[in-house]
């Protein structure tokens, strides 16, 4: 039973009591509405936070964007803290919550184990009245747990058996191994690759945390380990580009690589190429799928090279290397609009004039069409472009051209607006094909990944370890466009192709696998 609290008989005392009760009551007031109204300020920095760092991540990346990768870190890290600190107010104070917007808890997926602990009250016997008590239902809760990643050592042991008459001895051959008298398992070697190419670590700061496992795995042997990895996919890589370079539409786009130049130790500049096959936009369920290669220079020769044989939409930005395959008319080219908003956002950001401003609200109009036909047939999406698009399209070249004439031929607003006008054709393109794009972001958001890593590794070692970085990224970024998960698909192929046929190679293709992968 509660214990009743004891009130003094004099009415005196009864009323000091009180009124220092009151006295300690609104000192808590005063206490509580402080928190609250400093939980009320974080929550308002982190939420203008949180809208600078989209911001930030939604602008351009590749050299541009390394001025601001400091800044970015800055606010990221500035916004963990008042997220902490956020918490251990609340904690501390033990408040009621601050009402905001709940995040949406998805359910803990089905593969996961679960472990349940049965929680029994203490009590045997009704603590009211002795009585006996029995099932009323239950209450349950789920709490998320992480069990650390643990190596463990296989065995192979092959017994021998020998003839009793005639001596001869027999023994099963010996399993396949990924990597020849290599002692790394698949699970281990798709888990350095993932960790290096999709997670950005590099094998040195991997080595470390290994070690803090009770494994020391040198950089050195997981660095021969990569390499040997790299030839054993490169026939999957390459049946993975006959695929993204069949004919159809390809994005394409490229940013600079750091590599370590050989005998001097400095860093000469590479070239990583993406082509993208992604038509889920305008109704397609054909597999989406990226391909990179590596060059040592940006010459035009490359993307020559790399799509020697294709024929269709190519979907790229106004580099001069890209001209050759267009001349012949087997390549139609479809532009940017994204790189050509950009060029005047860029101006608009510094400062914002009448044209700018005017530019920027044409363009907008553009991209609203284009969020309604997004994911419709391409018929539809053709037909809809050419009633609301083109129109506006028209009257945008007319009001450009006009007003090039009160303006400078030596302005930035004049350089912006040339460029939108010397590639109109292929910039309005896409309106007359439905399969086709406003812009290149498909293959800009598959370069995210390598700009990341590039910050992380400093350079690449050498022109080789770019087509081993190309290959990996190649592989990696396709399972992600499929919503597969990577570590679970390398670990499936370094598990099955040394022994595959290479005439079915496609066959470890992710989405002809994906059925056949367990959980990772």
């Amino acid at each position: 039973m509660p214990t009743i609290p004891s009130f003094p008989d004099d009415i005196e005392t009864l009323k000091a009591l009180l009124l220092e009760r009151d006295g300690e009551l609104q000192s808590l007031r005063q206490t509580v509405s402080t928190l609250e109204l400093a939980l009320s300020v974080r929550t308002l920095e982190i939420e203008q936070l949180t809208l600078q760092i989209a911001k930030l991540k939604r602008m351009v990346f590749g050299r541009k964007s390394e001025k601001i990768d400091k800044k970015l870190e800055q606010l990221e890290t500035r916004l963990e803290d008042l997220i902490a600190e956020e918490g251990a107010a609340e904690q501390t104070a033990k408040l009621p919550a601050q009402p905001r917007q709940k995040s949406i808890h998805k359910p803990f997926p089905e593969n996961l184990p679960r472990e349940e602990h049965i929680i029994e009250p203490k009590e045997d016997a009704c603590p009211q009245c002795g009585g006996n008590l029995k099932p009323l239902g239950e209450d349950v809760s789920e709490q998320l747990e992480v069990i650390e990643a643990a190596f463990k050592v296989i065995r192979h042991v092959r017994k021998r058996k020998a003839c009793a008459c005639c001596d001869c001895i027999v023994q099963a051959p010996a399993p396949s191994r990924p990597i020849q008298r290599g002692f790394a398992g698949p699970g281990l070697l798709a888990n350095i690759a993932v960790s290096k190419f999709a997670d950005h670590q590099p094998l040195y700061r991997q080595a470390l945390i290994h070690a803090r496992r009770g494994v020391e795995l040198d950089p050195a042997t997981t660095g021969r380990w990569m390499g040997a990895c790299g030839v054993l996919v490169t026939p999957l890589v390459e049946a993975l580009r006959r695929y993204v370079v069949s004919p159809g539409k390809v994005h394409s786009d490229d940013t600079p690589m750091p590599v370590l130049a050989p005998g001097n130790g400095k860093i000469k500049m590479g070239r990583l190429w993406v082509y993208v096959r992604d038509d889920r936009n305008s109704g397609s369920h054909a597999a989406p799928a990226v391909w990179f290669a590596y060059s040592a220079t940006r010459q035009g020769l490359h993307p020559q090279t790399h799509l020697a044989g294709f024929a269709g939409v190519l979907q790229a930005d106004a580099y001069g290397g890209y001209d050759k395959i267009y001349t012949d008319g087997r390549v139609i080219e479809a532009a940017c609009w994204a790189h050509a908003r950009r060029k005047v956002y860029d101006l608009h950001a510094k400062k914002a004039t009448p044209t700018t401003t005017e530019i920027l609200r044409r363009i907008g109009e553009l991209y609203a069409i284009e969020a309604q036909v997004r994911g419709q047939p391409q018929d539809t999406r053709q037909r809809i472009r050419q009633l609301q698009a083109r129109p506006l399209l028209i009257e945008l070249e007319l009001w450009l051209r006009n007003r090039l004439l009160t303006l400078s031929t030596q302005s930035e607003t004049t350089k912006a607006i040339n460029y939108m006008l010397n590639q109109w054709q292929a910039l309005i393109y896409y309106c007359d094909d439905g399969v086709a794009e406003i812009d290149n972001n498909i293959a800009e958001n598959a370069l995210r990944g390598c700009c990341l890593g590039r910050k992380n590794f400093l350079f690449l070692g050498s022109d080789s370890g770019g087509d081993r970085a190309a290959a990996m990224y190649s592989l990696i970024g396709t399972a992600r466009m499929n919503d597969i998960n990577p570590e679970a698909y390398l670990r499936y192929v370094f598990t099955h192709i040394a022994d595959y046929p290479i005439n079915r190679v496609a066959d470890l293709l992710p989405w002809n696998v994906a059925a056949k992968l367990l959980p990772a």
